[in-house]
């Protein structure tokens, strides 16, 4: 572990992310955050933004470009929008700083399925097909020495971390799968939307971008490189009455027989030296993982099936938590430094 200081800022320092970033990063005891960004001019207070932060942190949001941010900062962690992200991130990476990007943008390595998937042309799509993905459970290989590490999204990860063990010895077949997913509401985001208005979602519980969600082309990109196999996935987010939480119930065809509890061996074997996964016995819930980082994933045989239940807090696992996680890693302190 290295014994050191390292000066970090937040791009795009307003919403959810952010500010579960900041609860984090303010316990570090190798961080000192030194900037905070916004795109509006009036440089509000963070106390004024996240009113958590009264009498805690006395920082003010500012428009600040890489040139000012590379003399404040050795490290930011960008929670832009997509495209936003990649419109900045190279500027910052040539004045000299690490990054690890909260956005989409540098998650899939192939910018043909980038520009089906987001509409348009990446702006650094040379740079994405190299870019770490940070998941280390999966892919710590890279991360160390990373100087941009592309932070997973929520639904990829508790989808990813459930199949892919399973995949790679060879217990379910690639094909057929299916991924049911349930997610709570900040997963939308600070930004007001009809959709997720406390009368439009409270008792109520709706799919959404059933066919087209842009999470569905990751969650295949990591169990393809993970398993060594082309993997299709159907995937089908669904909006919860809650805050925060996502669980995971992926259903797939067995390719070997095994039973239960050698399936529940082989997750065990897999994770056992992962500080954030819990291979469960029981049946795990959102309630259980709120507020942590951890992953909690079992695996039941029913009938023709092998079905996995995995459960995040979308919020730590699936987005800041494991920022900082990766960049504990990218600076060599401890993987678990300031995450429960």
């Amino acid at each position: 572990m290295i014994a050191m200081t390292v000066r970090v800022g937040i791009l795009g320092a307003t919403g959810y992310t952010a500010l579960e970033l900041l609860k984090i990063l303010v316990h570090h005891p190798e961080v000192e955050v030194t900037s905070l960004t916004t795109r509006q001019e009036d440089r509000p207070h963070v106390s004024s933004v996240h009113p958590q932060f009264h009498k805690v942190l006395d920082l003010h949001l500012e428009n600040l470009g890489p040139s000012e941010l590379a003399e404040r900062c050795d490290c930011v962690f960008g929670c832009l929008p997509h495209a936003a992200s990649a419109s900045v991130i190279p500027e910052m990476l040539e004045a000299g700083m690490k990054v690890v990007d909260l956005s989409a943008d540098y998650r899939l390595n192939d910018p043909a399925v980038y520009a089906q998937w987001y509409g348009a042309d990446h702006p650094d799509a040379e740079r994405m097909k190299t870019t770490i993905y940070g998941l280390p459970e999966l892919f710590r290989e890279g991360i160390a020495e990373a100087q941009l590490v592309a932070n997973p999204g929520c639904y990829p990860t508790g989808v990813s971390l459930s199949l892919a063990p399973l995949l790679k010895n060879g217990f379910i077949r690639p094909d057929g799968i299916i991924a049911d997913c349930k997610s709570g509401v900040s997963g939308a985001g600070r930004t007001p939307k009809l959709g997720t208005l406390y009368p439009e979602c409270n008792e109520s519980f709706a799919a959404y971008g059933v066919g087209t969600h842009r999470h569905m082309p990751e969650i295949e990109q990591n169990l393809s490189v993970y398993s060594g196999k082309a993997v299709s996935v159907i995937f089908t987010p669904h909006l919860v009455p809650m805050d925060r939480g996502i669980l995971s119930t992926c259903y797939a065809i067995p390719d070997k027989d095994a039973s239960e509890k050698e399936l529940l061996a082989l997750l065990e074997e897999t994770y056992a030296n992962e500080p954030f996964v819990r291979v469960r016995s029981d049946l795990p819930a959102t309630k259980h993982v709120a507020g942590t980082n951890f992953c909690d994933i079992t695996v039941r045989r029913v009938k023709d099936r092998v079905l996995t239940i995995s459960c995040i807090d979308n919020l730590i696992k699936g987005a800041s938590g494991a920022a900082v996680q990766n960049f504990n890693l990218m600076y060599g302190f401890a993987e678990t430094t300031a995450l429960l």
